[in-house]
């Protein structure tokens, strides 16, 4: 299979990893290339599903809630299925995953105070063993993939 990602993709790729708002005319400008032969490469890209879509970064404190966690579930026997029907609906999830090792479940939340937290808590004891890390500050977020690095 030939590989779609040469190294000017990957430099757009960075710069849209940076800021998904950045004008074609701006990044053509960094990579060397025409404002329309980067929307070609872009629109390439995301026929391949390399790029996967664009978001936008909310401040959670900002919009009222309080606490931002981690939380892990050790499932209890025959519960994983139950729990990962179950999880789509919690609105308090922004990001879950089903990892390896002691627990099944890794969760990133968002909660408006303690008593939310409780709550939350307190809905998921049925399917497993919690567990729960607050999060008081971010070091590394959303970094960008390093395109330059080989496999």
């Amino acid at each position: 299979m030939e590989n779609k990602v040469d190294d000017i993709n990957k430099k757009i790729l960075h710069r849209l990893q940076e800021n998904s708002r950045e004008s074609f005319a701006s990044i053509g400008r960094v990579v060397g290339l025409t404002p329309p032969a980067v929307a070609e490469r872009v629109k390439k890209m995301e026929d391949l599903g390399i790029l996967e879509g664009y978001k936008a970064r909310v401040n959670h404190l900002k919009i009222g809630y309080q606490l931002r966690a981690i939380v892990t579930i050790k499932a209890f026997m025959g519960k994983l299925k139950p729990f990962l029907e179950k999880v789509r609906s919690m609105k308090e999830v922004i990001n879950c995953y089903r990892i390896t090792g002691n627990e099944n479940i890794i969760m990133e939340v968002v909660l408006l105070d303690q008593l939310h937290l409780e709550q939350f808590i307190d809905q998921l004891i049925q399917y497993g063993e919690t567990r729960t890390h607050i999060i008081l500050s971010d070091i590394i977020s959303d970094a960008p993939i390093n395109g330059n690095k080989t496999v």
